[in-house]
């Protein structure tokens, strides 16, 4: 019953103050977006997903949770949460996966063909997750953000960034480009490649596509599946959750 009257509470959460553009996210795809927290706003973005590595393994995320704090109209505050359970070869793990904190800045505002450009960016502390999770190294990650918007129903997102996965001292080069469709005023859909690239193992390519079903302004719900383009990645994904956001003022 109390879940039930959270859900309410959430999908009659109305605009305060002055009218505030609809929410936008940083899930169900790999792109990030170049869009921040509107001020003093508090947005969850939380999902789970499952994800099939290879015959003998596979890894659940339950849930994924990012929050996400509008510092002022152009900065915010970040902490990615995890739960994860990972099988492999018959040994299962399970618990909190490293915490990472970060901010995401907006750089340029679009126009013309000047994309919106933004940068993210995390640091992941080895330490701050369960015993069987803990990373060896500090994790870093960064990412510019761009998008290009051609039209009221058209968008194409892209980035390019690194990152390192805690187990090496090595880094990964990341790129990411996503077609957004808007189908209908409340439902978007989208396709996109993303993929990682390291000096020391072949290149791991991706493909994922899926759908994001806006509720009102502040409440949003996703699903999306994907699939592993070379031998490196993992078979397949699925993936759904939701997303909403409070002011705080």
């Amino acid at each position: 019953m109390k879940a039930l009257s959270f859900a309410v509470f959430l999908l009659a959460v109305p605009i305060l103050n002055f009218a505030q553009e609809q929410i936008e996210t940083d899930r169900p795809d790999q792109t990030e977006s170049p869009a921040t927290v509107p001020h003093r706003y508090l947005q969850a973005e939380t999902g789970f997903m499952y994800e099939k590595v290879h015959n003998d393994a596979q890894t659940i995320y339950h849930p994924t949770l990012l929050w996400r704090y509008g510092i002022t109209p152009n900065v915010e505050f970040r902490l990615q949460t995890d739960f994860t359970t990972e099988s492999r070869a018959g040994r299962r793990i399970s618990g909190l996966s490293p915490v990472a904190v970060g901010f995401k800045t907006s750089l340029i505002k679009s126009k013309g063909f000047i994309p919106d450009i933004s940068f993210v960016g995390h640091l992941t502390f080895a330490e701050l997750a369960t015993a069987d999770l803990q990373s060896t190294y500090v994790a870093p990650d960064f990412r510019f953000l761009f998008r290009n918007a051609f039209s009221d129903h058209f968008e194409l997102s892209y980035n390019l960034g690194a990152e390192w996965n805690g187990e090496t001292p090595d880094a990964s080069a990341l790129y990411t480009i996503a077609a957004s469709y808007k189908a209908a005023d409340h439902l978007s859909l989208f396709a996109e490649f993303y993929g990682y690239l390291n000096k020391y193992e072949s290149a791991d390519h991706r493909f994922d596509a899926g759908a994001m079903l806006l509720l009102n302004q502040n409440f949003s719900l996703d699903i999306s599946a994907g699939a592993g383009l070379s031998e490196l990645s993992p078979s397949y994904f699925v993936s759904g959750g939701f997303s909403y956001r409070l002011p705080l003022h």
